[in-house]
């Protein structure tokens, strides 16, 4: 049977993005980013805001990092450093997403506050990049796996903040206010996603 790895056609990076986005949801059945889903979900605009710098970076930066491991660490049997490449990587990037949303959109730099450079330290980013490494990518199936990571990811946080934003968390009992009906909220959106575990495999 021939993989999406094998296939060259538009429709593979298509399935790829889809995959990414929505059957491999690397926030709702993976559970990485969670920190930055806690800390900034409470509205929907902070959300929206970090969700697009999450897809921007984890796009790039997993395109990078693709070609960094194979035509720098690999050729040279540097594959040990990866992470401590990747990381890097990221770092440097984050840093100018940084400087271009301080420049562009004063607002938005303010209500992302500490979370905007704490996307350096975000394990789904880096996530990314590693799950890359099982798979025979080409540099264009890579930039569409990261795309849809990113996509599924804010997709997930930016709908976590509408639901937030609705809930009076005031009239909830003070165990459930704040990161426990966050918690219960990311937990009953998984078990939807999880539902289409393996409608496609990539």
């Amino acid at each position: 049977m021939e993989t999406f790895a094998d296939l060259t056609s538009l429709g593979s990076v298509v399935l790829i993005f889809i995959s990414a986005a929505f059957t491999d949801n690397i926030l709702l059945t993976r559970f990485l980013g969670m920190c930055s889903v806690l800390g900034v979900s409470k509205k929907v605009d902070p959300s929206m805001g970090l969700g697009a710098a999450v897809i921007f970076v984890t796009t790039c930066t997993a395109g990078l990092n693709h070609l960094v491991h194979a035509y720098l660490l690999a050729p040279l049997g540097l594959e040990y450093l990866r992470l401590i490449t990747f990381i890097v990587v990221i770092a440097a990037f984050v840093q100018f997403v940084e400087m271009v949303v301080e420049r562009v959109s004063e607002g938005l730099y303010n209500a992302l506050g500490i979370f905007l450079p704490l996307i350096t330290v975000n394990c789904a980013i880096l996530g990314v990049s590693l799950f890359m490494l099982g798979t025979p990518y080409s540099l264009l199936q890579t930039l569409a796996y990261g795309a849809g990571a990113g996509t599924g990811w804010a997709f997930a946080i930016t709908v976590i903040g509408g639901i937030r934003e609705k809930v009076n968390e005031q009239a909830l009992p003070r165990g459930l206010a704040g990161p426990g009906i966050t918690l219960i909220i990311i937990g009953i959106m998984s078990l939807a996603f999880v539902g289409f575990s393996g409608m496609i495999r990539v």
